[in-house]
């Protein structure tokens, strides 16, 4: 009877956490739609009264032909060719480029915005990514336990210096600490950067920076894609080794998030956490008795 009433306790919350999970999608695609909606029915306004005022200014032009070249100008920039400019376009391909195009694969980030168009290539990015994001996985977790073993020194310096009786208190200093530091390296002085080469504002730059690191990528503000700008060599290199160790961080921060909700969600839940920790006693009495038997 206590074995099923533990059972019970179990498929409730997990009913929960489904039931909260599909809440926030669902509340989030409503804000979305409510946002966006009416943004997106004026541009494709916009875009076709611009269609019109053309056709109507170039009568030589029928509507299927500027539908044919709409297809085109598509068809390039679905293919990673800026349409605007011209043929000295710098190109998508160069090694620096290519370099941030590798770290995306492996990142799992997939702006989008770029990606193989011969079958070769596309042949190799499936084997480079099936073995890359492993190997990525493996450097980001070392990476990370470099920076836990960083973390535990710092805390205890911290308790050299000065004393404190709490523990808790101790971590969490250290932990806001890190989250500090980390947040100016990775998500404040970057955007500064990436808005001053990029004519972003501010507000764009930590956007494209956190829907970057998130892995969310959705290729809406990729840099080094200017077709109008200059870039170092090395511009979109560097912004690959900055994803890579600002994906390290914040993997860390994320995985000490979690171990914080697991902590409240203890705190919430002691009874369950007592049951958990009676029926393991029970069976491992049994167990017990069984290869005493």
């Amino acid at each position: 009877m206590e074995s099923f009433q533990l059972v019970r306790v179990k498929v409730s919350w997990m009913a929960l956490l489904a039931l909260a999970h599909f809440t926030y999608l669902f509340v989030g695609a409503t804000v979305f739609q409510i946002l966006e909606r009416e943004a997106e029915r004026n541009n494709r306004n916009h875009f076709q009264l611009e269609k019109l005022n053309f056709l109507a200014n170039y009568s030589c032009l029928d509507g299927p032909a500027l539908e044919n070249f709409v297809k085109v100008i598509l068809y390039a920039w679905e293919n990673g060719v800026n349409p605007s400019g011209n043929s000295t376009n710098p190109s998508n391909w160069d090694f620096s480029s290519s370099f941030f195009f590798a770290g995306t694969v492996v990142t799992t980030i997939g702006y989008g915005n770029l990606s193989p168009s011969t079958v070769s290539g596309q042949v190799f990015c499936v084997f480079y990514a099936l073995f890359g994001i492993p190997l990525n996985l493996a450097f980001l977790k070392q990476i990370g336990k470099c920076l836990s073993v960083h973390l535990s020194r710092l805390e205890r310096r911290m308790v050299a210096v000065v004393p404190l009786k709490i523990p808790r208190t101790v971590e969490s200093v250290v932990v806001s600490l890190f989250f500090v530091s980390g947040s100016l390296l990775f998500l404040v002085i970057p955007p500064l950067l990436f808005s001053y080469v990029e004519d972003w504002t501010f507000g764009e730059g930590f956007y494209f920076a956190f829907i970057t690191l998130s892995t969310i990528g959705f290729g809406d503000y990729v840099v080094g894609t200017d077709p109008g700008k200059e870039y170092i060599s090395v511009y979109r290199s560097l912004a690959g080794i900055w994803i890579l160790f600002a994906l390290a961080w914040l993997a860390l921060i994320l995985n000490t998030g979690a171990q914080m909700m697991e902590n409240l969600v203890t705190l919430m839940r002691p009874s369950f956490t007592k049951q958990e920790e009676e029926e393991e006693d029970r069976s491992s009495g049994k167990l017990e008795d069984t290869h005493t038997i």
